[in-house]
């Protein structure tokens, strides 16, 4: 697969190094700029319908290109794209392309939804015995009267292993601030048209019963660096969504390394699993003051606990912004990539197992794990309570990573029960869990027990009624059928 890869870096700011002075490039560039017109229909009918139309124009002229981009629709087809060259920026939609056929009279409604404009700067590199294919591309995306910049570097591998593209990487982040690009320039261009997002939660994962099991684990580990890197560019204003659904992402990723282990031997593995919590905690401080600030009814108290959301925020910004959590996704990437994990022998027996049954295999016994674990709710201590609701997690994301494989009707209403009980479950749990926290949390801040006294007045119910309420969650899980099987 080493003959596939390709890297694009998003730079987090608008300044770049002369990377000819730098030493990473020699010579002059091969320089291409181009404009390139999206179509669709006002309602993105194109889009929904699992295409994308666009016509680039540059020195040479003008060239239409559709694509079917949806999965399901570009397994229809032998050849997903076509191309042709036309005079000018008219869509042509004859025969030669399937949108017709699929749009039939809304064809006719196509116009421009957006539009991009980059100069490409590509030079060939060759570093550590590997030739790189590396495009510096600057511009922006306009929209309407939205228009954001663009300002990305693609690196492609021409010749040699992959990890010498990686490598190359690390040393282009070393002088610039780069982080791991996850959205194409038409993704962006479409976000550009839609409401400003807050926060972007999970996609589902896109898992075929017939993928291997190492496939399906990088399969869903890309799907939640996606998410992370999507809120991540979302948490310059310091919403509490994008900061939520970041760390929400980040457990995923944590998730499927547990829900994976019998496959992810090694040291290499652990070190980034505990990367990866370390960042989630970096978060996590953050995530603790919004549910407070949340669930405070004193105005005092609340202004307070705001500022120090605020600081932890900036420090958080900060840490985000560092080497070592710019690093941490590129490290992931080129782990799943080139890691041994996926040649070892001793787990063989594991990567070739149909998926299903690795699936049904790994979601039997987290539901153990959480059967168990949630036996006397009521007599066991807050940490032991904590420790169901992370096994509960984990079986909720599972489900989630899983959820393509089973998809026939009855397995699909069997999910959504599954999912609401296990919902139930977690929420009980975690009201409990917050109620434990908030003392902690309190004085780890620096706040008297006045303030202390003022802010656990405000939880309406006892403890008692708590626990018989995650109590009874649970025997309702226990009791829901199971969808995989």
């Amino acid at each position: 697969m080493g003959q596939d890869v390709e890297l694009k870096l998003d730079l987090a700011g608008e300044e770049i190094v002369d990377l000819v002075a730098a030493g990473l490039v020699s010579g002059e560039p091969v320089v291409l700029a181009r404009h390139v017109v999206y179509y669709d229909t006002p309602d993105r009918a194109l889009r929904a319908a699992g295409f994308s139309l666009r016509i680039r124009k540059d020195a040479e002229g003008y060239v239409q290109i559709a694509k079917a981009v949806g999965a399901g629709i570009a397994s229809v087809f032998a050849r997903p794209k076509w191309e042709r060259n036309v005079e000018n920026d008219t869509p042509v939609l004859d025969d030669t392309t399937p949108i017709r056929a699929f749009l039939g009279r809304r064809a006719d409604e196509i116009q421009p939804v957006f539009e991009i404009a980059t100069e490409r700067r590509r030079w060939s590199v060759l570093w550590e015995g590997t030739g790189i294919e590396m495009a510096l591309d600057r511009g922006s995306i306009v929209a309407g009267d939205r228009k954001a910049p663009i300002a990305e570097i693609k690196l492609e591998l021409e010749d040699g292993k992959p990890d010498g593209l990686f490598s190359f990487a690390r040393r282009l982040g070393a002088v610039m601030p780069l982080r791991l690009g996850v959205l194409s320039k038409a993704e962006r261009g479409y976000w550009l048209t839609a409401s400003p997002a807050r926060a972007v939660k999970a996609d589902p994962v896109a898992l075929v019963a017939d993928m291997s099991v190492s496939a399906a684990f990088r399969t869903i580990a890309h799907a939640c660096i996606r998410q992370f890197r999507m809120n991540e560019d979302l948490m310059d204003d310091g919403g509490e969504d994008a900061v939520h659904q970041a760390r929400v992402a980040l457990r995923r990723l944590r998730s499927a390394f547990s829900v994976f282990n019998l496959l992810l031997e090694g040291e290499t593995g652990a070190r980034l699993a505990n990367e990866v919590k370390w960042l989630a905690g970096v978060l996590g401080s953050v995530r603790d003051l919004d549910v407070l600030v949340a669930r405070c009814k004193d105005d005092a108290l609340r202004a307070r606990l705001a500022e120090a959301r605020a600081t932890a925020f900036r420090e958080a910004a900060t840490t985000l912004a560092g080497p070592r959590a710019r690093a941490l996704m590129l490290d992931v990437e080129e782990w799943l990539v080139c890691g041994s994990w996926q040649t070892q022998r001793r787990t063989r027996e594991v990567r070739t197992q149909p998926l299903p049954d690795f699936a049904a295999g790994a979601l039997d016994r987290l539901r153990r794990k959480v059967k168990k674990g949630g036996r006397d709710l009521a007599d066991v201590d807050d940490e032991a309570r904590h420790a169901v609701r992370k096994d509960a997690k984990k079986l909720r994301y599972a489900a989630g990573f899983f959820a393509a494989l089973f998809d026939r009707k009855r397995q699909k209403r069997r999910y959504g029960r599954f999912i609401d009980a296990l919902e139930a479950l977690q929420d009980r749990l975690g009201v409990l869990n917050d109620t434990a926290d908030m003392p902690e949390v309190l004085v780890r801040l620096g706040f008297d027990e006045k303030a202390l006294t003022a802010f656990t007045k405000t939880e309406p119910q006892s403890s008692a009624d708590m626990l018989a309420a995650a109590a009874e969650a649970h025997e309702a899980l226990i009791d829901t059928k199971r969808f995989w099987r």
